[in-house]
């Protein structure tokens, strides 16, 4: 993670009192100002100099540090920052600078004596030394870690303050498998080559990924996070005649065209294992704004395909609408019910449906999030950078 996440939500009454503290800065006894520090001391462990810490097989890492001083005790909350730069004990401010690699843990705390996660801790570090090492594994390694802590009033967006630096001089690593949570692809032909894409997580099967790309004949294709994308899938099933192929940098596509992607990653003796399936691409609508669903007797479903432009730069175009009602859409993908991998349209961008829609998006998820459709409307989707509009 690159940036803080700063809560913009705090608690009515901490709000509506804080203005009033600030006008009574000299009555401290019963109106007591909030401060802003600069700082506050996080202790370096006990021992820490001589003790390895052997992450992998601990349960936690005890830390302890002060209050920041905002004038009178207050609840806090505590983040964790590790790096292995030491460039990072020069960091003075709560927003890091680019270069600086780090990791914040996501785990936080509301005690100035934390037991932090060691598996956690473990894993971060990890995730440091492979993208510094071209994703060597470090496990067995005695590393070098620097830690600090970032805080703030806790329930609030106030007082975001940061520690000093403390050093771990000996810290032991392994390398344990974890699922990835958001998966992104790369290539050339993927947006310009300039930046990766997310793909959707597919609803209710842990560990399933699918979206929509355009490959260029001979351009190739990576996945990985939103850091780093340069794993190379296990394996591939080419349901497309794609042409595509597995080489050292990664899936090529041997003809151009639009592609359904469909990632499985699993854990297979501590090794992430990785099959990605090539399907030809396919999107679709379907629900109230197509007189039926899917699975309906007598619905056709080949007849709500969206025409795919010839490459990336153009629209996808579904045919008009002939009901009303809210939008439904989705990319098939083969032996997947049409809802696992359905989407909608929020602030002009696709969103990938993650919620049980028992009735639909308006009343399960937000009116944000629901599309209203009507007679003569059309779905146009740009699916190389995930936007779309009903016109």
């Amino acid at each position: 993670m690159k940036s803080i996440i700063k809560s913009l939500l705090a608690p009515v009454g901490l709000l509506a009192v804080l203005p009033f503290m600030a006008s009574c800065e000299t009555d401290t006894d019963s109106n007591p100002t909030l401060q802003q520090p600069t700082t506050f001391v996080l202790n370096t462990p006990a021992y820490a100099e001589n003790n390895v810490y052997d992450l992998a097989n601990a349960e936690t890492v005890n830390l302890t540090t002060t209050q920041p001083d905002y004038g009178f005790p207050i609840a806090t909350n505590y983040q964790v920052q590790v790096s292995l730069d030491q460039a990072f004990t020069g960091v003075t401010t709560v927003e890091v600078p680019e270069g600086i690699d780090y990791e914040t843990l996501a785990n936080s705390y509301n005690q100035a004596n934390m037991d932090v996660d060691a598996t956690e801790l473990n894993n971060a570090i990890v995730s440091l030394y492979q993208r510094a090492n071209g994703g060597a594994d470090p496990s067995g390694k005695e590393l070098a870690a620097y830690i600090r802590l970032v805080a703030h009033v806790n329930g609030t967006d106030l007082g975001w303050c940061c520690s000093n630096v403390i050093t771990l001089p000996r810290v032991v690593v392994s390398y344990i498998a974890v699922l990835p949570t958001d998966v992104y692809v790369a290539g050339p032909s993927i947006r310009g080559g300039g930046e990766p894409k997310e793909l959707g997580a597919v609803y209710g099967n842990t560990g399933e990924w699918y979206g929509m790309v355009y490959m260029a004949a001979g351009s190739t294709l990576t996945y990985g996070d939103a850091t780093s994308q340069a794993s190379v899938p296990t394996t591939l099933d080419d349901q497309a005649e794609a042409g595509a192929s597995l080489t050292d940098n990664g899936v090529t596509f041997a003809n151009a065209g639009w592609y359904a992607l469909y990632l499985k990653i699993a854990i297979e003796n501590n090794s992430l294992r990785s099959a990605l399936a090539v399907y030809p691409g396919i999107a679709a609508v379907t629900g109230n704004a197509t007189n039926g669903f899917v699975g309906d007797a007598g619905y056709d479903a080949t007849a709500w395909y969206l025409t795919a432009p010839a490459d990336a730069s153009g629209q996808w175009e579904s045919p008009a609408f002939t009901g009303s009602g809210e939008l439904r859409a989705y990319i098939n993908i083969p032996g997947l019910d049409w809802w696992r991998t359905e989407f909608t349209i929020y602030n002009g961008s696709l969103y990938w449906r993650d919620a049980d829609i028992a009735s639909d998006w308006a009343t399960n998820v937000g009116a944000d999030y629901s599309v209203a459709c009507s007679p003569g409307q059309k779905l146009y989707v740009n699916f190389d950078y995930d936007t779309a509009e009903v016109k």
